[in-house]
């Protein structure tokens, strides 16, 4: 029996150690990323940590589950052949790597997307070089990729020693034989197999364990603290596989669509190829003005010393504020790039994770680009980086655009890192284009995507920071390159004819944690100005969805609509949605709902007078439960328009 345990013990020595090396990384990521917590909070650090202990063996079980079976049913039959015990080590030590690889990334990838990995990443790897210069040029995330190489290392000589000291103990230790020997090594075995499966299952009961077990307090960092990272990707990916997640099911398509067309005020007979096709019939006299839109990159309110920053990082945008038609509730429609993109354009919302300019054949939406260019606007579209990420250059030629500039047409001595050239040569580069443009006589649309504040960041030694960080620093300098680009705008003969529309894609995580979504990664500034545009400080909700239809309403032009926007400057709004790649959120002028669909669970909140998300208090699930609707209904229509184009 003493070679049938110490089989056992090479096993559960290998297990034991990667719980070992998890815990490990679950203890840098809280050291690093400690300031995340609620200052607020009162809950217990240590049950975070126990029940990463606890997701953590469930990945751990999942790997050890093969070998330990090869091992335990050979040691039943009295067969222990060295080579079966180094097959174990080679599956543990490459499973193992993979695992601490995760662990590692999810420090960085927490850091910005407050949020665990998970299967959106695997969006970026279409986009291999791109993706790997943003890794290479960080250089914060050269630590995390030597403490993997590290624990790698450790790993590998803990596996080897305890393999030999195994095959030592084995080759020393007597063989028992007879039929009472193997009937008890068969019942270890079936008993130790049994546990490892219960590990895999995570709980007793019907279910096996989900993310839902992590949540444990009120605070979001903590909360998902305990998630193992590994779990998280291996979850989520598993979700978008299966069939019956491959769309939203949140509400039936027939109530989710009577209920918008009734928010946006509809009553016409319904089309079910265009559910929310009306005629837009301007009371205004027509104007044909010239369209500059600016997207910048992650650029969220809290930035913003109007806002409620207390560093001077953005003098531009916050004298704009003061000076123009300025939103001060206004939401990305998601979290990343593509969301801005087709929400603020295009006027359709963000759909989770999904990417909606992509596709096997490129979608086709109706939006700004192709309104204006029925109206005989010539459409310039300008990124800093290829033109084929994201799918951006079939799509907004699909859409619209009459050129795109992407970082093909630029000099390659300009190319900064993998997402190309920096905003101020962006500006730089668009200003002379945009001049010819206008000098043919025709009106034109500009949009330009910005892309500085994002990492890996590139400071820029042009210019004297007030602040001392990086991470502020690059917002300084996205600040001045608008400031700079107005500025010579305003010395062409086209800019007294020219409405300005400012906004971000989306925003950051910025200041504390106030929610399970922290507000500053979709509150976002929102500015416009130009002829037939009257400063005032628009104080009623708004959201991406709403620019083509407002901007369109100052210019006085009729058009075909089939989006989710309104005219804010005609209709209030009294509710506003968006999302995140796993959560919806819905919000009025008192309340904010976020709902994760992987868990079935709300997150309820009061706004506050100022602005800030509180707990809310029992006995207002009503009030909650109309806010829940409201994004079932918008998403759940958003997906039919999305499936039936």
């Amino acid at each position: 029996m003493k070679r049938f345990f110490h089989t056992l013990a090479y096993a559960l020595g290998a297990h034991v150690l990667i719980l070992l090396l998890l815990s490990f990384y679950r203890v840098l990521e809280f050291g690093i990323l400690r300031g995340m917590m609620s200052s607020h909070g009162d809950a217990s650090v240590l049950t975070a940590f126990i029940k990463g202990v606890w997701f953590d063996n469930v990945i751990a079980c999942y790997i050890m589950i093969v070998p330990l079976a090869l091992l335990l049913l050979a040691a039943t039959m009295g067969w222990y052949p060295k080579a079966l015990r180094r097959f174990a080590g080679i599956w543990w030590g490459v499973l193992y790597a993979v695992v601490m690889g995760i662990s590692a990334s999810n420090i960085p990838y927490f850091a910005y997307f407050f949020k665990n990995i998970d299967a959106s990443i695997f969006g970026w790897f279409g986009y291999a070089g791109t993706t790997a210069g943003m890794l290479v040029g960080e250089r914060s995330y050269l630590i995390y990729f030597l403490l993997f190489l590290l624990s790698v290392a450790v790993m590998v000589w803990c596996l080897r020693k305890w393999r030999r000291l195994t095959d030592r103990r084995i080759a020393a230790a007597p063989q028992r034989s007879g039929w009472g020997w193997l009937s008890l090594r068969f019942l270890l075995t079936v008993i130790v197999l049994a546990l490892c499966v219960f590990g895999i299952r995570g709980r007793r009961g019907y279910n096996p364990i989900k993310i839902s077990q992590a949540y444990y307090c009120n605070d979001s960092f903590l909360n998902q603290l305990g998630i193992a990272p590994a779990f998280n990707l291996f979850t989520s990916t598993l979700d978008g596989m299966r069939k019956e997640n491959a769309e939203l099911h949140l509400m039936p398509y027939g109530e989710a669509i009577s209920y918008v067309r009734k928010e946006l005020g509809l009553t016409s007979p319904v089309d079910s190829t265009s559910l929310l096709r009306r005629q837009v019939v301007s009371d205004s006299t027509a104007m044909r003005p010239n369209v500059v839109i600016i997207l910048m990159e992650s650029m969220s309110a809290s930035l913003m010393q109007t806002f409620g920053q207390k560093e001077r990082l953005t003098p531009t945008l916050d004298s704009l504020y003061r000076c123009s038609l300025a939103f001060t509730r206004f939401y990305s429609a998601g979290i990343h790039t593509n969301h801005g993109i087709t929400a603020t354009l295009y006027s359709f919302p963000a759909l989770m994770m999904r990417n909606l300019m992509k596709g096997t054949v490129t979608p086709r939406r109706t939006g700004l680009a192709t309104v204006l260019k029925s109206h005989g606007y010539h459409n310039l579209f300008f990124m800093t980086h290829e033109s084929q990420y994201d799918n951006m250059n079939a799509f907004l030629r699909t859409n619209g655009y009459d050129d795109v500039f992407a970082q093909e047409d630029y000099p390659s001595e300009a190319v900064v890192n993998s997402f190309g050239v920096p905003d101020q040569f962006l500006f730089d580069y668009a200003l002379p284009v945009i001049n010819k443009t206008a000098a043919s006589g025709q009106p034109f649309m500009a949009t330009l995507l910005t892309i500085s504040n994002h990492p890996p960041y590139i400071i820029s030694d042009s210019q004297q920071y007030r602040s001392g960080k990086p991470e502020t620093q690059i917002v300084e300098y996205a600040d001045k390159c608008i400031g700079d680009f107005l500025a010579e705008a305003r010395r062409q003969p086209w800019y007294a004819n020219t409405v300005f529309v400012i906004l971000a894609d989306h925003g950051k995580l910025v200041g504390e944690m106030d929610s399970e979504l922290p507000q500053s990664y979709n509150h976002i500034p929102c500015i416009m100005f130009g002829p037939g545009i009257q400063p005032a400080h628009y104080d009623g909700l708004g959201m991406q969805v709403d620019v083509m239809p407002t901007l369109l309403g100052v210019m006085g032009l009729d058009y075909e609509y089939e989006g989710f926007g309104l005219d804010l400057l005609k209709t209030r709004r009294d509710k506003v949605f968006y999302t995140s790649d796993t959560q919806l959120v819905a919000r009025d002028s008192t309340a904010c709902l976020i709902h994760d669909p992987r868990m079935q669970k709300d997150f309820c909140y009061e706004v506050t007078e100022d602005g800030q998300l509180k707990q809310a208090v029992a006995g207002q699930q009503v009030r909650y439960d109309a806010l829940r609707r409201y994004v079932f209904a918008m998403e759940q229509t958003a997906e039919y328009m999305q499936r039936h184009p």
